[in-house]
């Protein structure tokens, strides 16, 4: 398993508090299993923990107490598990349509023993009439003109999308902008988390949905 950095460590000390054995655990199947299995290249070993974990769990601090949270291609459980790892109080759906990946994610939920996890072999936009929830998150699974029609229905009517993207996410929203009002999306802005923490605080586009105030309140963590 990569050993974090000194700053790495105390990042992942700071995210994942009394969890953080948890996540070692993750970061040591992301290493094994995760690259024999092809979830994960085995050039991105040595970023696992920055490039990948502290990337996605920082996340967290967007998403507030007790909510219910989607993930949209899930994969190696990017950022779905890390959320759910540093979060106990969330209940997280993993949305992954390809079934080798269903297969890993199942396991390692198992053996972390993430109880608040459910994971459906499907794809985000089939499931409508079975996942309710407060807030959707994605990594690297499409641009917004495509992802925010796959996303929005999962909030039924009120909630908040949030989609971990790179240094062109500003220009993915003007692109997406009728779109995301055809969805039934609001304010649509670019964040970013982790700012004291990671040397690259990680930029996620955030898309409101109906009165998200009343239902999810602001964000935080539930440790």
């Amino acid at each position: 398993m990569p050993a974090p950095t000194p700053e790495q460590d105390r990042a992942a000390d700071l995210v994942f508090g009394a969890r953080r054995e948890l996540a070692d655990r993750y970061v040591a199947h992301l290493a094994g299993s995760g690259i024999v299995r092809g979830l994960i290249g085995p050039r991105e070993v040595p970023r696992l923990w920055d490039r990948h974990v502290l990337n996605c769990a920082v996340v967290e601090e967007l998403i507030p107490e007790s909510a219910r949270v989607a993930d949209v291609g899930s994969g190696a459980g990017l950022p779905g598990l890390t959320l759910a790892i540093a979060r106990p109080d969330l209940r997280v759906d993993l949305i992954e349509p390809l079934e080798r990946r269903v297969q890993w994610l199942t396991e390692v939920i198992e053996d972390l023993g993430l109880e608040h996890v459910r994971v459906h072999r499907d794809r985000a936009e089939n499931l409508a009439d079975v996942v309710d929830v407060d807030v959707v998150t994605s990594r690297a699974v499409s641009a917004l003109t495509t992802l925010v029609p796959w996303s929005v229905p999962l909030l039924h009517g009120e909630g908040r999308m949030l989609a971990i993207k790179g240094r062109s996410a500003a220009e993915e929203i003007a692109k997406a902008e009728k779109v995301i009002r055809r969805a039934g999306g609001g304010n649509a802005v670019v964040l970013t988390a982790g700012r004291e923490l990671l040397p690259e605080p990680t930029t996620v586009v955030a898309i409101d949905v109906g009165s998200v105030g009343g239902r999810i309140g602001p964000g935080g963590s539930g440790r």
